[in-house]
C-alpha cells in the first residue's frame, strides 16, 4: 500500500487554497505518496461546496491525481457564531466524522500522518488518542508564532490578563511587542477567545512539527532563536518546517474587471502606480473612504484601488461612497475597482511601485515575492504583529498612522508620498529586492525551503504508519 498523508484545512475558501498547494508541494517532492483533502461545508446546508471537479481545475490537480478530496459532512448549528468562532465550531463538531475517515484512509493505505490547519486544532484529540503522527499548518509567519507559543508559558507564571501590560513579555528574535498590537481575543484572561489560543498554542507546542509559510531569510532573527528553542522554556519547541514562500494561484475572478485594470497599469509609467487592496474581510466606512479619497486626490502619485464597503453603505454606488466628483477629477492618474481585483497580478505588473495593505500574511509574501514595498494598515486578527515585525524587522513597510482605527486622508497621503519619493522608500524597496531573490533562492535545490521540506519528509517516513498497529491496539476505535 502506498504512503499516506491527510490534510484537514479550516473551513473558509483561504484555508483551504492553502492546504491545496502545500499538498501539491509535498507531492512535487514525494511523487508516490497520497494525499487525501478533508473538506469542511458552511453550518446549516445540505450543499456540499466547492465543488470538487472545480477544485481539481481550478488548482490544476489534474496533474496531481494523487490528491483526493473528501466532503465532510455538514452540520446544523442553532445559533449564529462571530466569524472567529464559526470555524473552530464546525471543526469540533466535525471530529467524529474525521475519525471515521482516518479509520477508512488507513485501510487502503499506510498513513503516515495528519496536517491540520491551526485553527482546526480541536481535531488533535482524535489524532492523539489514534497515535497518529500530527502536523500543524501555521499559515502566518514564524514571528506571530512565537508570540502564539509563549502563550501558555505567560499564562502559568501571571494570574493576570494581557491587556493589564504594556508590553507582551520579551521574545527572543523579534522587537519589544506592545500590548495595543496583539489579536484582541488574547487580551482577556476572561475571553472565550483567549482560551481557544491558549488550546491552539498547547496542541501546537505538543505536535510533531509546524509547518510554517516562510523562509529562512525573511525572519532571520526570530527563526534562528526559535528553532535553538530561545523563544520557550527548554524543550518545548516543537519541530519547525519552513517551506515558504508558497503563493496560492491567480484568483479567478471577474476576468473583464481583471482585464480592465491590467489594461490600465499598461498605459502607466514604470513603478508610479500604488495598489491599495485590503483583503476580502477589509471592509471600511463611508467616512473612513471618504479619507481614502481625500489622500489619495492630495498625493501626486498614481493609484489602483479596490474598495469594499461596509454592510451600511454595500448599495451605494461608487459616486455615492466618494467626495463628489472624485472620480472624475483623478480619471487622469487613479481607477477604483469594486469589491475584486487580481492581486497577483497587479503586483507583479511593471507600473506598480508600492502596495497599501491590511498586512494579511498571505498578501505580504506575494507582495516580497515580486519585489514591492508596502504601506502597513492592519485590520484584525494577527495583522497588527505582523505591521510590526515588517516595519521594524524586515525593514519592507512604512507604518500608517491610525486613531482609534482611523486613518485621516492626510496621513496617507504623506506616507505614500513617503514610500514613493523619499531616501526612506528608496532604502525599504531596495531592502525588499534583495528579499524578492531571497525568496526565490529558499525554494531552489539547496535553499533553505528546499532543504525544510525535505526535512519534513524525512519525519514523517520516520514514523511506524499506524495501520501497522495490531489489531487489538487500544488506539483503533469502533
Amino acid at each position: 500500500m502506498k504512503d499516506s498523508l491527510v490534510l484537514y484545512p479550516a473551513l473558509g475558501k483561504g484555508h483551504l487554497n492553502s492546504m491545496i498547494e502545500l499538498g501539491k508541494l509535498i507531492l512535487t517532492h514525494n511523487p508516490s505518496l497520497s494525499i487525501s483533502i478533508l473538506i469542511l461545508s458552511p453550518p446549516n446546508t445540505t450543499v456540499q461546496p466547492p465543488d470538487i471537479k472545480n477544485l481539481i481545475t481550478t488548482f490544476g490537480c489534474e496533474s496531481f491525481p494523487s490528491i483526493t478530496f473528501h466532503h465532510i459532512p455538514s452540520i446544523s448549528l442553532s445559533v449564529t457564531l462571530p466569524p472567529h468562532l464559526l470555524p473552530l465550531e464546525v471543526c469540533g463538531r466535525s471530529n467524529h466524522h474525521v475519525n471515521h475517515i482516518l479509520q477508512s484512509t488507513s485501510k487502503t493505505s499506510n498513513l503516515k500522518g495528519v496536517i491540520l490547519d491551526f485553527m482546526n486544532y480541536s481535531a488533535n484529540q482524535i489524532t492523539s488518542t489514534l497515535d497518529i503522527p500530527t502536523f500543524f499548518f501555521y499559515t502566518s509567519g514564524a514571528s506571530t508564532l512565537a508570540v502564539f507559543l509563549k502563550l501558555p508559558t505567560i499564562h502559568q507564571n501571571t494570574t493576570k490578563s494581557l491587556k493589564e501590560f504594556l508590553m507582551y513579555p520579551h521574545i527572543i528574535g523579534l522587537p519589544q511587542i506592545p500590548i495595543a498590537d496583539m489579536p484582541e481575543h488574547v487580551k482577556d484572561r476572561e475571553g472565550k477567545g483567549y482560551k481557544v489560543f491558549l488550546d491552539m498554542a498547547t496542541s501546537m507546542k505538543e505536535s510533531d512539527g509546524v509547518i510554517i509559510n516562510t523562509f529562512d531569510a525573511f525572519e532571520a532573527r526570530a527563526l534562528k532563536a526559535l528553532k535553538a528553542g530561545l523563544c520557550l522554556p527548554e524543550g518545548t519547541t516543537p519541530p519547525l518546517f519552513c517551506i515558504g514562500p508558497m503563493i496560492s494561484p491567480p484568483s479567478k475572478g471577474e476576468d473583464e474587471k481583471g482585464s480592465l485594470c491590467l489594461s490600465w497599469l499598461d498605459s502607466q509609467p514604470s513603478q508610479s502606480d500604488v495598489f491599495l487592496c485590503f483583503g476580502s474581510m477589509g471592509r471600511f466606512s463611508k467616512a473612513q473612504l471618504n479619507e481614502i479619497a481625500i489622500g489619495l486626490e492630495k498625493t501626486k502619485q498614481r493609484f489602483l484601488w479596490v474598495i469594499r464597503s461596509d454592510i451600511d453603505s454595500e448599495k451605494l454606488s461608487l459616486d455615492e461612497l466618494l467626495p463628489e466628483g472624485f472620480l472624475e477629477r483623478t480619471k487622469e492618474k487613479g481607477m477604483v475597482v469594486r469589491n475584486w481585483a487580481p492581486q497577483v497580478a497587479i503586483l507583479s505588473h511593471e507600473s506598480v511601485g508600492g502596495f497599501v495593505t491590511h498586512c494579511g500574511w498571505n498578501s505580504v509574501l506575494e507582495a516580497v515575492c515580486v519585489g514591492v514595498p508596502m504601506i502597513a494598515w492592519p485590520l484584525y486578527a494577527e495583522q497588527k504583529l505582523n505591521r510590526l515585525i515588517m516595519v521594524e524587522e524586515m525593514k519592507v513597510a512604512l507604518k500608517l498612522n491610525e486613531s482609534n482605527g482611523f486613518v485621516s486622508g492626510a496621513e496617507l497621503s504623506k506616507r505614500v508620498e513617503e514610500l514613493m519619493e523619499s531616501d526612506n522608500g528608496i532604502e525599504i524597496r531596495e531592502t525588499i529586492l534583495k528579499m524578492k531573490i531571497s525568496a526565490k533562492e529558499a525554494k531552489e535545490g539547496g535553499g533553505s525551503s528546499f532543504v525544510d521540506l525535505k526535512r519534513f519528509g524525512d519525519s514523517w517516513r520516520e514514523h511506524a504508519s499506524w495501520n501497522n498497529c495490531s489489531p487489538n491496539s487500544p488506539f483503533l476505535l469502533d
